[in-house]
C-alpha cells in the first residue's frame, strides 16, 4: 500500500492517512479482509511518528472502516453498513465543498459532471 503525505498541507497527516485509506477501499485497491501494514511498518515508510499512524488507524476503525486484532493487526473490513445516506458532518463538508465551487464560478452542470464521474468510476485520487 502506497501513503503520499503532502508535506504543507493544512490537512493533519493523521487525516491524510486516514482519506487515502478510505479512498483506496471505495476504488478498490485494498480489498475487504486485506491486511494492513502493522503501525510501525507504515510509520517507517512514509517516514512519521507511530502515533500518528496509531491515531488514523483508531479513527478507522471508529469509523467501521477496519477491525483490528493483536493476534492479526489491522484488517480492511470484510462488509460494510450500507446506510444509503451521509452522515451529517459528511454533509456539512459536501455544503462547504459546493459553497466553494459556486464561488469560484463552477457552473453546476460541471460540478454535476465531476461529481458523477468521481462516484462511477471510484477514482477520486486524480484531478
Amino acid at each position: 500500500m502506497i501513503i503520499s503525505i503532502r508535506d504543507g498541507s493544512d490537512t493533519p497527516i493523521y487525516q491524510q492517512i486516514r482519506n487515502q485509506i478510505v479512498l483506496g477501499i471505495s476504488d478498490g485497491r485494498l480489498q475487504p479482509g486485506e491486511q494492513l501494514p502493522t503501525v510501525r511498518a507504515l510509520a517507517e515508510e512514509i517516514g512519521i511518528n507511530t502515533m500518528t499512524v496509531s491515531k488514523a488507524y483508531q479513527i478507522l476503525k471508529a469509523e467501521g472502516y477496519i477491525v483490528t486484532d493483536r493476534r492479526s493487526g489491522a484488517r480492511v473490513r470484510n462488509s460494510f453498513v450500507r446506510q444509503g445516506e451521509l452522515t451529517e458532518e459528511n454533509k456539512e463538508l459536501l455544503k462547504t465543498i459546493i459553497s466553494e465551487a459556486k464561488i469560484s464560478g463552477m457552473p453546476w452542470e460541471v460540478f454535476c459532471k465531476t461529481c458523477e464521474r468521481y462516484y462511477k468510476e471510484g477514482n477520486v485520487s486524480d484531478n
